[in-house]
């Protein structure tokens, strides 16, 4: 579900006029406006995926290679020395009327709960399946 409202967040974002949209992400160097539509539809597509999925496994890997995706994304940020808050929302924190900041500490912990949940959930399986054989 937190992955289904972000990816909305995103594809709502990208519709707007906000100034950040015409800027360009520091580490893919593409406007954070077409930077959203692919994250956007990424993230809505993995949701309806783990939605839709009847095995458990591929909801969790799918989760586990996203959130990693997340977390390169977040440390090569820090490394081509980007120091502003993570724009994860667009310009939704200013419908929400929300600081940049807030939303990038609301969206690490989306972020955290995502690693965790899921290679926790990965943990689980391989134990309950080594324990089978």
């Amino acid at each position: 579900m937190i992955l289904f409202v972000t990816a909305v967040a995103k594809l709502f974002s990208a519709t707007g006029s906000a100034r950040i949209l015409q800027l360009h992400d520091p580490v893919f160097l593409l406007p954070f406006r077409l930077l959203f539509w692919l994250v956007g539809i990424l993230e809505l597509g993995i949701a309806l995926a783990c939605f839709f999925s009847q095995n458990i496994r591929f909801p969790a890997l799918l989760l586990a290679w996203l959130s990693t995706c997340f977390l390169t994304y977040r440390i090569a940020v820090k490394a081509v020395g980007y120091h502003g808050a993570c724009p994860c929302l667009g310009s939704l924190t200013d419908a929400l009327h929300i600081s940049p900041h807030l939303g990038d500490s609301l969206m690490f912990g989306v972020f955290v709960y995502l690693i965790i949940g899921s290679y926790s959930m990965l943990f689980r399986l391989w134990r309950v399946q080594r324990e089978l054989l």
